[in-house]
């Protein structure tokens, strides 16, 4: 199959592996910057290698918009890809969740990772379903509030279970429970594959959960408290010294103005500046075992950042140093992307810059699904005496703005003063479980505190009925992609992969 490297044109701080979970104000201004070069502002940004749809072509399912009410009689079509060179028949079926990304950006999967290599050991036929809003299965005119209030949670998961009730393949009835099913989804598709095994156990006969973010919350500061216990220490701890240092410098209104002047970012106020400043910490998520498809940015940032041990007792010459040093990070590998003026380009207070909602601005689909069920605001501890590696200007009424900025009321919908994060964690939360349902994660993901693997979550033990799966030094959804030749990934890839296969034979009875 020929290969093509494709570069992200427009696109959060993320990576097709590392998905876009997190929303802000800051990443949609990095989105709508792309939008506007090009895809050219100086940050990185990196996509899997895709196969050519000749092999995979599109497909389409048709469902109704509303599976709730059967009045409105809208239907849209779904887009699904097929992988069928594994196939013989009586296999089951093996199905990827797109999640909150076109589903193109998961044909990777489909081809090289985890659906192929099930696939492959089971005889059975891989799936990628395109989540509703996203890609090409999109049932709207536009982005609007009113035009928004069909994508929650509960639609999307009707969705999946009429779909894998109803499937036909080359005039073959595959449809569940019939055929057996697997269900797979990564981070917030991970979510969605441990609600679907739980709510419609006689349809998906068993779940791969990875990175699957079952918890639901509003203030989800966690986040960066897992990048600061867990990622390179060297790195965390100077990051938090220099941190505390420039809040403190903040605080004084004759040195704040020079400050933000040597980052490069004169006329934004405080807490722009603070969340221009998290940039780096985007990036821990987008790194991959291979290093094709994930992103050198945060080692890149720490290199740079500076090297030994950090104390309360780090000098004043240091603190310089490290200051130096962060700023000329930001400089050349943020602020230079910015063609525009600093306020236009990193300023978050225009509401108006977040309100076209015509049906390119792909970026609103999540943002409404963040700010209506998921959350995930992502700022400082609320402690103020706890350390941090972000800025304590990030508070959550400026990480939640946005929302009350891009999505003013319409006449059938408005967003909730705070997201139904109920909604979410009804299903389960930390403590969902069921036979055959499985939960990977990385040790070192920041969305690890979000996941059944939380340390606010209860120790479960693992087994093949109910498998629950630590990957030492993985990151987001580590075991999703794979390599054309197995034989030549890293050991612990290797060996989440080896016992992926090996529960799943087992549930299947090919053991």
């Amino acid at each position: 199959m020929t290969i093509l490297r494709l570069v992200l044109a427009f696109g959060l701080l993320s990576t097709a592996t590392a998905s876009s979970l997190s929303s802000s104000a800051q990443s949609v201004n990095t989105w709508l910057r792309r939008a506007h070069s090009g895809g050219k502002t100086g940050e990185q940004t990196f996509l899997p290698l895709l196969p050519t749809q000749t092999e995979f072509p599109e497909l389409f399912f048709s469902q109704p918009l509303d599976h709730f009410s059967k009045s409105l009689g809208i239907t849209f079509g779904q887009r699904y890809w097929v992988n069928a060179r594994h196939y013989v028949k009586g296999g089951p079926v093996i199905v990827l969740d797109g999640g909150e990304t076109s589903g193109e950006d998961r044909l990777p999967f489909l081809d090289t990772g985890i659906v192929d290599i099930l696939a492959t050991a089971t005889n059975g036929l891989g799936i990628v379903l395109e989540h509703r809003y996203y890609g090409a299965s999109i049932p709207v005119k536009n982005f609007s509030t009113d035009a928004m209030r069909w994508l929650n949670n509960a639609q999307a998961l009707q969705d999946s279970a009429r779909f894998v009730a109803n499937f036909q393949w080359n005039g073959e009835d595959l449809s569940a429970p019939k055929t057996k099913w697997i269900y797979y989804g990564g981070s917030y598709a991970g979510a969605r594959s441990a609600h679907v095994r739980v709510l419609f156990g006689d349809l998906i006969y068993g779940s791969l959960a990875s990175s699957a973010v079952t918890h639901a919350a509003i203030n989800f500061w966690e986040y960066n408290e897992a990048i600061r216990t867990t990622a390179n220490q060297t790195c965390t701890s100077l990051l938090t010294a220099v941190v505390a240092y420039i809040d403190g410098l903040l605080s004084l209104p004759l040195i704040k103005n020079r400050l933000k002047s040597r980052f490069g970012l004169s006329g934004l106020d405080d807490q722009d500046f603070a969340s221009v400043l998290s940039t780096p910490t985007s990036y821990v998520q987008a790194q991959n075992w291979d290093p094709q498809v994930g992103s050198d940015t945060w080692p890149r940032f720490c290199q740079a950042l500076g090297s030994g041990k950090a104390n309360s007792a780090i000098g004043p010459i240091r603190r310089q140093a490290l200051l130096s040093n962060y700023a000329q990070w930001i400089r050349e590998e943020v602020v230079s992307g910015c063609t525009t003026s600093i306020v236009d380009c990193f300023g978050t207070r225009n509401a108006t810059q977040y309100q076209d909602t015509g049906l390119s601005q792909t970026w609103r689909a999540w943002q409404w699904q963040v700010c209506t069920e998921w959350g995930y605001f992502i700022g400082a501890p609320p402690d103020p005496h706890y350390p941090t590696i972000v800025s304590r200007r990030l508070t959550l009424e400026y990480t939640s703005q946005i929302c009350r900025q891009a999505f003013p009321a319409g006449t059938y919908a408005r967003v909730p003063a705070w997201p139904n994060v109920t909604a979410v964690n009804a299903l389960g939360d930390f403590t969902i479980a069921k036979d055959r349902l499985a939960f990977i994660d990385g040790y070192q993901d920041p969305w690890r505190p979000a996941t059944p693997h939380s340390w606010y979550a209860p120790a479960r033990p693992d087994t093949l009925v109910r498998p629950f799966k630590m990957i030492k030094t993985g990151l987001h959804h580590y075991d999703e992609n794979g390599l054309k030749n197995h034989t030549l990934e890293p050991p612990q890839i290797r060996h989440i992969h080896t016992e992926e296969v090996e529960f799943v034979k087992f549930w299947l009875g090919l053991v």
